[in-house]
């Protein structure tokens, strides 16, 4: 090993002591793979936050096969048994483009997590929160607003959202399919993202997997993510997502603050190349430098406040793996 790739895992190991994996890709190729703290190739994590850019690619594939006519489609109008309560008005104009874009309002300060996560149904749970008094448009980051998401899918497929994922997804990227894992309390939820090695996708007691958090993958897996991404949708010459999705998906259709946002995958700039990354808690990432053909899957445990990935990849990984290599 040479000196700058140890001083680099030196860095990892003292700085970012969290982190479980990295796997670097450039023009589709591996050029670094590393493990931390324990971790094998094998070993999933909680990706947090992540789960919303994956579910995103379902919702679009969801749309490439006709199941959902547009994003322009009211929410409520996969929910045909939910009552609405008197005087509510604004969940009735809430949107997918809404919730994809996180400009929809909801009925709370902070997230009530407790609240949803003890709950029979998480979706009808998040779909008690949404709207209120607020208007629509404005930036308002939600976890569990995401979950009514899932709800969607498994409406208009007709079926559970882990199967559709597996077929339209996972196994045509060669990703292994998590097994369900049910949460039935406060304790089991601080339990599963605490453990070392998560494994599985999260549901809820109706059997409904989240979609703002609770799906746990490898770095390989997160990686092939990213590349199906910055391929326009091909993989292995099919179409699995339509390049027109990954587009709109991938450029500002919201903000918050500096940052633009895009169909849950936050949009970014490295020195005026085009870059967007899926972001969750701990410093979990799946990052796509789109002129430099570049994909970064960076896996973590669980950790509040952890040291900015982004910062980690234009700094060091970028410059180490890919500047060093041309």
């Amino acid at each position: 090993m040479n000196k700058r790739i140890a001083d680099f895992e030196s860095l990892i190991t003292t700085d970012y002591g969290n982190i479980a994996g990295i796997v670097v890709l450039h023009g589709g190729e591996k050029v670094y793979e590393g493990y931390f703290d324990g971790y094998t190739a094998d070993d999933t994590v909680h990706i947090a936050s992540v789960t919303k850019s994956v579910v995103s690619a379902l919702i679009g594939i969801a749309i490439d096969k006709g199941y959902i006519k547009s994003i322009d489609q009211k929410v409520l109008d996969f929910f045909p048994d939910y009552k609405v309560k008197r005087g509510e008005k604004t969940i009735q104009n809430v949107t997918i483009k809404n919730m994809l874009t996180m400009t929809a309002p909801y009925k709370y300060k902070s997230e009530p997590y407790t609240k949803v996560y003890t709950s029979d149904d998480w979706t009808k749970a998040a779909l008690d929160l949404l709207g209120g008094k607020g208007g629509l448009g404005g930036f308002k980051y939600s976890t569990i607003g995401i979950q009514v998401m899932s709800g969607i899918l498994a409406n208009a497929t007709g079926q559970p959202v882990r199967d559709f994922a597996t077929e339209n997804l996972f196994e045509p990227l060669g990703i292994k399919t998590p097994h369900n894992t049910i949460i039935h309390c406060k304790e089991e939820y601080f339990a599963f993202i605490k453990d070392k090695y998560a494994r599985g996708w999260v549901i809820d007691p109706k059997g409904t997997n989240t979609a703002g958090w609770g799906l746990t993958l490898t770095p390989r897996d997160m990686t092939k993510i990213g590349q199906l991404y910055l391929n326009g949708g091909l993989w292995n010459g099919k179409q699995i997502l339509s390049s027109k999705w990954i587009e709109d998906s991938t450029k500002e259709n919201s903000r918050r603050g500096e940052l633009p946002y895009g169909y849950l995958w936050w949009i970014m700039d490295n020195k005026g190349h085009r870059c967007y990354a899926a972001l969750g808690d701990g410093g979990n990432t799946i990052f796509v430098n789109l002129d430099k053909k570049i994909v970064v899957a960076i896996a973590s445990r669980f950790m509040r406040r952890a040291k900015n990935r982004i910062e980690l990849i234009e700094k060091h990984i970028i410059p180490l793996f890919i500047n060093n290599n041309q």
